[in-house]
């Protein structure tokens, strides 16, 4: 069986989407590609008659690929011999055999979980109870809340102080070169960046209210945690979509 993990081991480095920058496999990206049913990992798998007659089955002449038979057996790093199915040096609660950690099916739930909260920012906001949209009940409140803002007032500022704009500084790609500061609510400003900037940002940092309820913040600072928990969430799903799927 050790022949087995080695072997997988050796096929999956022919992927360059599964090697890190330390040159070590990237074992969640193994997992998404395989939940995904990926063609080029399927291609890979069935490359070799070892791994294939392990990782699929014959149903009516036809090759189905054993995703989850595949995935217990990539996220164990050390199994029993002769077994590989069951056992792993980690302790937990388990449903048919899957620990709840790695389940599809066990999420983290809350009040509001499927909600999108606004939060306010502007002095009039300050003292109001923060809105939630519903995307059953207001659908029409979630389009017109997630739609493209037009950018205004914007100025260009350097050492000799700001300066009026007419247009950008784009390069040969068509991207803007400008650096940019944008005033306002975050996640209005986010949905109007995706469309031009989902996938090509490198590095998000983000400095989320921390629910003290004492620092002054201009955003509410003394959520609730359910709703403090969907603030993060709304913005958090949002900005993944602006990451790279690389680190380069």
């Amino acid at each position: 069986m050790q022949n087995l993990y080695n072997d997988l081991t050796e096929l999956l480095r022919q992927d360059d989407r599964l090697i890190s920058l330390e040159n070590s496999l990237l074992k969640n990206k193994i997992q998404e590609l395989a939940r995904n049913n990926d063609g080029g990992l399927i291609k890979l798998l069935l490359s070799k008659e070892e791994i294939k007659k392990h990782f699929f089955f014959e149903v009516e002449k036809v090759l189905v690929f054993d995703k989850e038979k595949f995935i217990r057996f990539v996220n164990n790093k050390q199994f029993l011999p002769d077994s590989y199915t069951a056992f792993k040096n980690k302790i937990g609660l388990t449903v048919d055999g899957e620990f709840l950690s790695e389940s599809k099916e066990v999420v983290l739930s809350w009040p509001y979980k499927d909600c999108v909260l606004e939060g306010g920012m502007t002095k009039e906001d300050q003292k109001r109870d923060e809105i939630f949209y519903n995307e059953t009940l207001a659908p029409d409140d979630i389009d017109r809340l997630f739609d493209p803002k037009v950018l205004t007032n914007i100025k260009r500022i350097d050492k000799d102080g700001e300066h009026p704009v007419n247009e950008f500084t784009y390069d040969e790609l068509g991207n803007i070169k400008d650096n940019l500061i944008i005033k306002g609510n975050n996640l209005l400003a986010l949905h109007s960046l995706k469309k031009r900037f989902a996938g090509k940002v490198k590095l998000i940092y983000i400095d989320p209210p921390y629910n003290t309820g004492n620092d002054g913040f201009k955003y509410n600072d003394s959520f609730k945690h359910s709703a403090w928990l969907v603030f993060v969430r709304n913005r958090l799903e949002l900005v993944k979509e602006l990451l790279r799927n690389n680190d380069t």
